[in-house]
């Protein structure tokens, strides 16, 4: 988060592009990093607070991987749930 803050602060982005990769997830055979939906809300909700903070808001979010089906559904309707709110 700090390293993200003082980067933000230092460039000004006019825009926050988030590779939303679920891969991550602790379920994925591939990425397999430990992650569970919980994580991704909280990453989601600090990156919404970084566009908020340097852009007016403006976020766009692209989805970039998840190889867990039941996973990926779960993380990706959280996810989503958190940008609409």
């Amino acid at each position: 988060r700090h390293h993200v803050e003082r980067v933000a602060d230092r460039c000004r982005p006019e825009l926050v592009l988030l590779s939303a990769g679920f891969d991550a997830h602790a379920a994925d055979p591939i990425g397999s990093l430990g992650l569970d939906v919980d994580d991704f809300v909280r990453m989601t909700t600090f990156l919404k607070q970084v566009a908020a903070t340097h852009c007016h808001g403006r976020l766009v979010s692209c989805l970039e991987g998840g190889y867990n089906l039941e996973a990926l559904a779960e993380s990706v309707e959280a996810h989503l749930q958190e940008l609409l709110e």
